[in-house]
């Protein structure tokens, strides 16, 4: 079975853990983005700070910090890195529909990428989001997780 360019896949098929041992270390980041659609009274919550569980924003900025250091732990074949960095930024969006935007960006220097760090940080936080404010309205909708950009590395630079 052919592995079609699939770096986590052996001749065989088998899923493997990719070697980076013989690659060079290089500064790398990745930016991710993702939203959470929410209702007027979730959006007024957020935005005046009287959701009843506190801070939401806060919260999901510590929770999304937290989820890239331990991307690792939650996603089988990812090496363990040692974040030199890790941001997280929201914005509250009234149209075309209300919704908080998450933007994620991390920082490494090493033999592997943190795409998946920014992209797991930015959805922990769009949950975080949803647990704290689920008792407003549990209509909530997470989507548009996505690479923004990332740099470093044999690949080189994506910009979407």
């Amino acid at each position: 079975m052919p592995n079609l360019g699939l770096t986590h896949f052996d001749a065989g098929g088998a899923a493997v853990m990719v070697d980076v041992s013989g690659k060079e270390k290089t500064h790398r980041e990745a930016v991710a983005s993702g939203r959470i659609y929410v209702s007027e009274p979730v959006y007024d919550a957020i935005a005046g700070g009287a959701a009843a569980k506190g801070d939401v924003l806060g919260v999901a900025r510590i929770a999304g910090i937290m989820a890239a250091k331990r991307t690792s732990d939650m996603i089988p074949l990812c090496h363990p890195l040692p974040l030199a960095k890790c941001t997280l930024n929201f914005a509250l969006e009234e149209v075309p529909r209300r919704a908080v935007r998450a933007e994620a960006a991390v920082k490494v220097t090493g033999e592997t990428g943190v795409e998946m760090e920014a992209l797991h940080a930015v959805s922990t936080a769009l949950l975080t989001i949803y647990d704290m404010c689920k008792a407003i309205d549990k209509r909530m909708e997470i989507g548009d997780i996505r690479l923004e950009r990332k740099s470093g590395g044999k690949s080189g630079t994506f910009v979407r």
